[in-house]
């Protein structure tokens, strides 16, 4: 006898999928304003885990695995990388599941998929995640968003048009220091905030910025699929200079340092605060010059940007100021207070005193825990009540939420705006000059050299 999906019926895959969705979609509806114990990852028998696929299973896409598994609540039934070095401990990790080089082919055999991860390089990001989200499947994509400002709004568009769940890979917005930080700053407790500091030490020898590309053409090595790899990047003969992960300071592929860290490093002000997306941007100081041939390419060794916020909703007008390749800002801001390192971190500077975010995030553990400056303003300090949802941890909470258990914090329209807001950074470096951002018309108003930077033409075959 022929199953039909009655109300009656056995739980089905699809079935239970389908009723997640819409339980997740009035979840979303219901906001945040009591705290939601965190998640256990436990599963109830009935429930069914969630099939998955990895494209870019190699490299950060391995951590990505790795925490997923750990989750207890998935299959892995594809894999996919264009370089077979690179993916070869995943590969054999997963021997069951299915095997591509190529993500069009496996989103168009793998039916069965119900959510894809995308860790692959920045300018292939937008492409598979559209790709698969219009084939109605939830999407994580590791952080930037996108490698254009139009390319991130199209990826939110589209995944509230089909309705799935999706997180953005900023792992540090699960984290329970995060949360207690954006908790703190909406209960005002440093008062109106007027100013921002941001800065991460990258590149720091992660991968070569302010160089000129390189001119020799070496043979493709065996297990790259160097025209996969490329995707909508114009097209270029390939350099052992971008493979693997030597790729994020040149401006085809990556998005700097700003959007490698200045993603992360912004998140906790950018969601407490509401920011949305600058007025305008200037380049304070940067090296080599916005005239040298090595900035035409790649994103400089290091810059100092100055982004300017609109006053909104009764609150003043916020200046920030991005240091990357190591600047920080002026040490008295610090007030004596010692750096956990000089990786990367914030100062949110209100009208009653500092939030210090040490580090990329606002705490995992008490270790990294943000602080309040000045200390003895501060002693003796009790957070606010808890108005966010706690989770087991970032991936979880997407696949929770693929679920239908609660909902993902980091989706893209939320994701799309962050990124937006720091790609605007990237214009003035690109177009070397200042910028005054439309937001509305999604255009440089006094900068039409920047409009190919904020919608890039694509390689023919690879729109889209």
């Amino acid at each position: 006898m022929k199953r039909s999906h009655v109300a009656d019926g056995p739980l089905t895959r699809r079935s239970f999928l389908a009723g997640a969705a819409a339980m997740a979609g009035g979840l979303a509806a219901c906001g945040t304003g009591a705290a939601i114990p965190v998640a256990t990852g436990g599963r109830a028998p009935s429930r069914p885990k969630l099939n998955l696929a990895v494209i870019g299973a190699g490299g950060r896409g391995a951590d990505n695995l790795s925490a997923l598994a750990a989750t207890g609540d998935i299959n892995i039934v594809a894999l996919c990388d264009c370089d077979a070095r690179q993916a070869h401990d995943a590969f054999t990790q997963y021997p069951n599941a299915a095997q591509y080089s190529d993500w069009r082919r496996l989103l168009d055999r793998e039916t069965g998929v119900d959510a894809v991860v995308v860790s692959t390089p920045d300018h292939n990001h937008a492409a598979i995640s559209i790709a698969a989200m219009q084939r109605g499947k939830h999407v994580y994509c590791e952080k930037p968003l996108a490698h254009s400002i139009w390319e991130a709004r199209e990826m939110a568009r589209v995944a509230a048009q089909q309705g799935v769940v999706t997180q953005m890979g900023t792992q540090g917005h699960a984290y329970e220091g995060t949360r207690r930080a954006v908790e703190t700053l909406r209960a005002g407790v440093i008062g109106d905030v007027t100013e921002l500091h941001v800065w991460t030490d990258r590149p720091a020898g992660w991968w070569p910025q302010g160089v000129t590309r390189p001119v020799d053409t070496p043979p493709v090595p065996a297990g790259l699929e160097w025209d996969v790899w490329l995707g909508p990047a114009p097209n270029r003969p390939y350099n052992p200079a971008y493979v693997p992960f030597k790729w994020r300071g040149f401006w085809d592929f990556g998005t700097g340092a700003i959007g490698d860290m200045g993603i992360h490093n912004l998140d906790t002000a950018f969601w407490a605060l509401e920011l949305g997306t600058p007025t305008s941007v200037v380049v304070k100081d940067c090296s080599p010059s916005l005239t040298d041939a090595r900035t035409k390419d790649t994103a400089p060794l290091w810059s100092i940007l100055e982004l300017q916020f609109a006053a909104q909703k009764g609150k003043p007008a916020i200046r920030m100021t991005w240091y990357d390749g190591g600047k920080l800002p002026p040490e008295e801001l610090f007030m004596g207070e010692p750096l956990i390192g000089k990786d990367g971190g914030s100062l949110v500077i209100g009208t009653k005193g500092t939030l210090f975010t040490r580090t990329w995030h606002g705490g995992e553990t008490e270790n990294d825990m943000f602080v309040l400056l000045p200390r003895k303003q501060f002693v003796g300090f009790t957070p606010p009540p808890a108005t966010l949802p706690r989770t087991a941890s970032h991936h979880q909470e997407w696949v929770e939420a693929c679920l239908g258990v609660g909902k993902a914090l980091s989706p893209f329209g939320y994701a799309s705006v962050l990124t937006e807001a720091l790609l605007v950074g990237n214009l003035a470096l690109r177009a070397g000059k200042a910028i005054e951002w439309d937001s509305a018309g999604m255009r440089a108003v006094n900068s039409p050299e920047a409009d190919p930077f904020i919608r890039p033409e694509f390689r023919s075959g690879w729109s889209l």
